[in-house]
């Protein structure tokens, strides 16, 4: 820990708790910014693939500024982004593969990156000062992701069968990991609570909930009846098993150009 006192004093298992969390959101939100960009070109209208642009900037450079924090722990953060297997990534398990579909990456508006805000907002009301100082502006920056999410799910969820059905089976296949990776109901988790530096799991919930369940109203989905899948829950890396896809990670590390990097 530096000097600065940025963190305030706490268990070496809150510590390693708190480099988890801020590990977990920036390579999820690496991870969304990745996916995003699947979409530049592919969304259904030049408006939707400009938004993507967009947000996958404001994905990549909210985990650029978390991957910094890391250097409160003595962590590299040149190494973290650029050299880790796929295997350290603690990002959320559903972006380890791409959308299937543009329902998916609605989906993902909405509920992925919805999750990924609420835990981000949280972590910055928290005891860690470095993150009460930088979160309220990328939570503020969040505010376009969710109002284009909402604008989309509320135009699939009334318009013909087959784009309410696969946005619903887009929402419900995402729900369950989510709802984990919120509320993962391990020792990290509680050593965070404990340490005052984020709320429980069972908090976390709730602003989910509270954020997104009118909009799954609107599919006919309750979110009080979707149950978290802990199962094969890996508690070093805060997440499901698995890893990002081959070719996720060599964009999300920035593999092909590697040699030109200049810090």
């Amino acid at each position: 820990m530096s000097d600065d006192k940025q963190a305030p004093e706490m268990s070496e298992e809150a510590r390693a708790a708190l480099e988890r969390l801020i590990l977990g959101l920036a390579d999820g939100k690496r991870l969304l910014g990745v996916r995003y960009s699947d979409w530049l070109l592919g969304a259904p209208s030049l408006e939707s693939g400009i938004a993507m642009s967009s947000m996958c900037q404001d994905e990549w450079g909210h985990a650029r500024l978390l991957y910094a924090m890391l250097k409160e722990f003595g962590v590299d953060p040149v190494r973290v982004e650029h050299e880790r297997p796929a295997e350290e990534y603690g990002n959320p398990d559903s972006l380890d593969g791409p959308f299937s579909d543009w329902a998916g990456a609605v989906a993902a508006m909405l509920l992925m990156d919805g999750a990924l805000t609420v835990a981000l907002e949280a972590f910055g009301e928290g005891k860690f000062e470095l993150a009460r100082s930088r979160v309220p502006k990328m939570i503020a920056e969040e505010e376009f992701h969710h109002d284009l999410g909402a604008a989309w799910f509320r135009r699939f969820a009334s318009s013909t069968e087959e784009a309410r059905a696969r946005l619903q089976a887009a929402a419900t296949s995402e729900l369950p990991r989510i709802l984990a990776w919120l509320d993962p109901r391990d020792g990290p988790s509680q050593a965070m609570t404990e340490a005052g530096l984020m709320p429980p799991g069972e908090e976390l919930h709730r602003r989910f909930a509270d954020k997104v369940g009118p909009f799954l109203d609107l599919l006919g989905v309750d979110i009080a009846s979707i149950e978290p899948d802990r199962s094969d829950w890996d508690e070093g890396r805060g997440r499901g098993p698995g890893a990002p896809d081959a070719e996720a990670l060599e964009r999300a590390r920035g593999d092909r150009n590697r040699m030109l990097l200049v810090e």
